[in-house]
């Protein structure tokens, strides 16, 4: 029993073949596709509209050396809310539950900007690791300290995603398994614990989204320190 609950987090396949491609490409598929056409459908509006306005809101902060992110970002985060939100439904594989591949968005990423900080300005990118005014007996520490921090951002982006999806996976399902042991027996208490799950599932579906925003968020900030 305790080995099933963690099964749904292996990559699945089919005849040897690993089907997490699969998983990954399904959700550029969903995404209706841009119309030359002067008035669009609602769902296409409704699109523009969205990426309209969460690039405008994510880079407003940053000056102009990095706006030319706005669609690698964009695109990041459209993906990662597809893969959240489709890893939501039966019988589904959630990628962005591996942290190998969440590490693999966020330190190509992470390490992106701080090369772009050490090439256009080195001074006030090591500049960070030292904050103005440490009295000097604290300054081999508080450097130590500042590196130490720099270097576990892409970490703490891997598995801060990776844990809320699987924390989220994980009460579901032991949440639906106790209201399917308790429907015979306890119908009640059974509808509650399903009433219970309804919630919990709604509770998913913003987690799903904002951590996909955070994700993406906490890497504009690391741009913005770099730029």
């Amino acid at each position: 029993m305790t080995l099933s609950f963690f099964d749904q987090f292996m990559s699945p396949s089919y005849l040897g073949i690993p089907l997490i491609a699969l998983a990954l490409l399904l959700p550029w598929l969903l995404f209706p596709t841009p119309s030359p056409r002067w008035l669009n459908n609602r769902l296409l509006t409704l699109q523009a509209w969205f990426v309209s306005r969460f690039t405008s809101q994510l880079f407003m902060p940053i000056n102009q050396g990095g706006h030319k992110w706005a669609l690698a970002l964009t695109s990041l985060m459209l993906f990662l809310i597809s893969l959240n939100m489709l890893g939501l439904l039966p019988y589904t594989f959630t990628p962005t539950t591996q942290l190998s591949m969440n590490m693999g968005f966020a330190v190509p990423l992470w390490l992106a900007t701080v090369l772009i900080g050490m090439r256009n300005q080195p001074t006030a990118a090591l500049g960070h690791l030292l904050p103005e005014g440490t009295p000097t007996p604290l300054i081999p520490i508080l450097i130590i300290i500042e590196t130490i921090s720099l270097f576990i951002r892409p970490l703490a982006l891997g598995v801060r995603l990776t844990a809320n999806l699987t924390a989220g996976h994980l009460l579901i399902q032991l949440i639906a398994t106790a209201a399917f042991v308790l429907l015979p027996l306890m119908p009640t208490v059974a509808i509650l614990t399903a009433t219970l799950l309804f919630l919990l599932t709604l509770l998913e579906v913003a987690v799903a989204m904002i951590q996909a925003y955070v994700f993406v968020l906490l890497l504009s900030l690391y741009l913005q320190e770099n730029v």
